[in-house]
Protein backbone atom coordinates (compact mmCIF):
# COMPACT_ATOMS: atom_id res chain seq x y z
CA UNK A 1 0.00 0.00 0.00
CA UNK A 2 1.20 3.50 -0.74
CA UNK A 3 -0.21 7.04 -0.65
CA UNK A 4 0.28 9.00 -3.87
CA UNK A 5 -0.23 12.70 -4.59
CA UNK A 6 -1.53 13.25 -8.11
CA UNK A 7 -1.54 16.67 -9.76
CA UNK A 8 -1.36 16.34 -13.54
CA UNK A 9 -4.68 16.89 -15.32
CA UNK A 10 -4.56 13.59 -17.24
CA UNK A 11 -3.79 11.63 -14.10
CA UNK A 12 -6.53 13.35 -12.08
CA UNK A 13 -9.07 12.67 -14.87
CA UNK A 14 -8.01 9.02 -14.97
CA UNK A 15 -8.60 8.73 -11.22
CA UNK A 16 -12.02 10.35 -11.58
CA UNK A 17 -12.99 7.81 -14.25
CA UNK A 18 -11.76 4.89 -12.15
CA UNK A 19 -13.64 6.23 -9.14
CA UNK A 20 -16.88 5.84 -11.11
CA UNK A 21 -16.05 2.25 -12.10
CA UNK A 22 -14.30 -0.75 -10.63
CA UNK A 23 -11.65 1.10 -8.57
CA UNK A 24 -8.64 -0.47 -10.29
CA UNK A 25 -5.96 1.44 -12.16
CA UNK A 26 -2.58 0.66 -13.66
CA UNK A 27 0.31 2.63 -12.22
CA UNK A 28 3.21 3.16 -14.61
CA UNK A 29 6.31 5.31 -14.23
CA UNK A 30 7.45 7.92 -16.71
CA UNK A 31 10.87 7.53 -18.29
CA UNK A 32 11.69 11.19 -17.50
CA UNK A 33 9.78 12.76 -14.59
CA UNK A 34 10.57 16.27 -15.81
CA UNK A 35 8.35 15.83 -18.90
CA UNK A 36 5.17 17.76 -18.08
CA UNK A 37 2.96 16.41 -20.85
CA UNK A 38 4.12 12.85 -21.54
CA UNK A 39 3.13 10.83 -24.61
CA UNK A 40 2.94 7.04 -24.83
CA UNK A 41 6.66 6.70 -25.68
CA UNK A 42 7.53 8.59 -22.46
CA UNK A 43 5.94 5.88 -20.30
CA UNK A 44 7.41 2.52 -19.31
CA UNK A 45 5.48 -0.49 -20.58
CA UNK A 46 5.45 -2.50 -17.32
CA UNK A 47 3.62 -1.32 -14.23
CA UNK A 48 1.41 -2.34 -11.33
CA UNK A 49 -2.32 -2.94 -11.28
CA UNK A 50 -3.60 -1.30 -8.10
CA UNK A 51 -6.86 -1.04 -6.21
CA UNK A 52 -7.86 2.42 -5.04
CA UNK A 53 -8.60 2.23 -1.32
CA UNK A 54 -9.14 5.92 -0.62
CA UNK A 55 -9.31 9.05 -2.73
CA UNK A 56 -9.28 12.58 -1.36
CA UNK A 57 -9.53 15.71 -3.52
CA UNK A 58 -7.45 18.51 -2.04
CA UNK A 59 -8.30 22.24 -2.26
CA UNK A 60 -5.34 22.96 -4.55
CA UNK A 61 -6.71 20.61 -7.23
CA UNK A 62 -4.41 17.70 -6.49
CA UNK A 63 -5.66 14.33 -5.36
CA UNK A 64 -4.31 12.17 -2.54
CA UNK A 65 -4.96 8.53 -3.31
CA UNK A 66 -4.18 5.42 -1.26
CA UNK A 67 -3.47 2.48 -3.54
CA UNK A 68 -2.69 -1.18 -3.00
CA UNK A 69 -0.73 -3.01 -5.67
CA UNK A 70 -2.27 -6.33 -6.70
CA UNK A 71 -0.21 -7.58 -9.65
CA UNK A 72 2.19 -6.58 -12.41
CA UNK A 73 1.04 -5.92 -15.95
CA UNK A 74 2.40 -4.91 -19.32
CA UNK A 75 0.81 -2.39 -21.71
CA UNK A 76 -0.16 -4.07 -24.99
CA UNK A 77 -1.55 -1.00 -26.76
CA UNK A 78 -3.03 2.42 -26.09
CA UNK A 79 -6.63 3.39 -26.81
CA UNK A 80 -7.30 6.74 -28.48
CA UNK A 81 -8.24 9.08 -25.63
CA UNK A 82 -7.17 12.71 -25.22
CA UNK A 83 -8.50 13.08 -21.66
CA UNK A 84 -6.20 10.49 -20.02
CA UNK A 85 -4.09 7.46 -20.89
CA UNK A 86 -6.15 4.36 -21.55
CA UNK A 87 -4.57 1.06 -22.52
CA UNK A 88 -5.11 -2.62 -23.15
CA UNK A 89 -3.00 -4.52 -20.66
CA UNK A 90 -1.98 -8.08 -19.92
CA UNK A 91 -1.27 -9.34 -16.42
CA UNK A 92 2.26 -10.70 -15.96
CA UNK A 93 2.65 -14.09 -14.32
CA UNK A 94 5.46 -13.88 -11.83
CA UNK A 95 7.92 -16.68 -11.35
CA UNK A 96 8.95 -17.31 -7.78
CA UNK A 97 12.58 -18.29 -7.37
CA UNK A 98 13.93 -21.10 -5.26
CA UNK A 99 12.95 -20.65 -1.61
CA UNK A 100 16.55 -20.48 -0.38
CA UNK A 101 17.33 -17.77 -2.95
CA UNK A 102 14.21 -15.79 -1.99
CA UNK A 103 15.08 -16.03 1.72
CA UNK A 104 18.66 -14.84 1.06
CA UNK A 105 17.39 -11.88 -0.97
CA UNK A 106 14.88 -11.01 1.76
CA UNK A 107 17.61 -11.09 4.45
CA UNK A 108 19.82 -8.89 2.26
CA UNK A 109 17.00 -6.38 1.72
CA UNK A 110 16.28 -6.18 5.47
CA UNK A 111 19.98 -5.71 6.26
CA UNK A 112 20.29 -2.90 3.70
CA UNK A 113 17.12 -1.24 5.02
CA UNK A 114 18.50 -1.41 8.58
CA UNK A 115 21.63 0.41 7.40
CA UNK A 116 19.49 3.00 5.61
CA UNK A 117 17.39 3.62 8.73
CA UNK A 118 20.54 4.15 10.81
CA UNK A 119 21.91 6.69 8.32
CA UNK A 120 18.67 8.58 7.62
CA UNK A 121 17.48 10.63 10.58
CA UNK A 122 14.06 11.24 8.99
CA UNK A 123 13.02 7.58 9.31
CA UNK A 124 11.94 6.35 12.69
CA UNK A 125 13.72 3.23 13.98
CA UNK A 126 10.19 1.92 14.58
CA UNK A 127 9.98 1.33 10.84
CA UNK A 128 12.13 -1.78 11.37
CA UNK A 129 9.38 -3.56 13.27
CA UNK A 130 7.57 -4.08 9.93
CA UNK A 131 10.51 -6.09 8.55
Amino acid sequence: MAPLFVGRDKSVRALEMVEEGENEIMLVAQRDASTDDPVADDIHSVGTIASILQLLKLPDGTVKVLVEGTSRAVIQSYTENDAYFEATIEQVDEEIGASDEVEALARSAVTQFESYVKLNKKISPDAMRWC
